[in-house]
């Protein structure tokens, strides 16, 4: 695929998030769209942990969030079967307005399926470009939204998501976490949920 068409679809998901009516400040002090901001983070740190990603994981990551704001966890039941139920449906929902996208710049299904299948989490620990997505989003999360999760949330509760999120991880994405520039009290969850 020609850069410039991907670069075109990246704006396209990039424009959509625009329209999150919730805000975020980057680590400047900028504020954002939230969601806008989650994307940006998500391609960046793709391309860090992964040198030449394919076009279908760039495409993915960067809607990983894609009108998140549009489906509230408050509209699903409390509970785990809430939140798994609310989960799945957010993945389907990305992979969604993602196709339309796509579509809309006429390209074709069969990278269209790839990506979708990537948002859906389909077959996670069996497919390379999956886990890899999967990794980034545990990375995105341990450096960008932890400490603030951390802050809200009894220590037990983060301990549990640490190891959680850990165990989602493939090898490499475990050594790419340990690698990132974490604050001393995020460093010390870690190593606490790891011990």
């Amino acid at each position: 695929m020609q850069q410039n068409i991907l670069n075109q679809v990246l704006n396209d998901i990039d424009q959509f998030n625009l329209n999150d009516p919730n805000k975020q400040f980057d680590e400047l002090g900028s504020e954002h769209a939230k969601e806008f901001l989650y994307g940006k983070r998500m391609s960046n740190c793709l391309h860090e942990f992964m040198d030449a990603p394919p076009v279908e994981l760039q495409i993915a990551a960067r809607a990983q969030h894609i009108g998140r704001w549009l489906s509230l966890r408050s509209d699903y039941p409390e509970g785990k079967a809430g939140y798994l139920k609310w989960r799945t449906d957010l993945g389907k929902k990305h992979a969604e307005l993602c196709a339309d996208i796509m579509r809309k710049r006429d390209l074709g299904e069969n990278l269209i399926d790839a990506t979708c299948s990537l948002l859906r989490k389909e077959k996670l620990k069996r497919n390379p470009l999956t886990q890899a997505l999967e990794d980034v989003i545990c990375l995105v999360f341990l450096k960008y939204y932890f400490i603030d999760f951390a802050n809200k949330h009894q220590h037990e509760k983060v301990i549990d998501i640490v190891q959680k999120t850990w165990a989602k991880m493939s090898p490499e994405g475990q050594k790419a976490a340990l690698a990132l520039d974490l604050s001393d009290q995020a460093l010390s969850l870690v190593q606490q949920a790891l011990a």
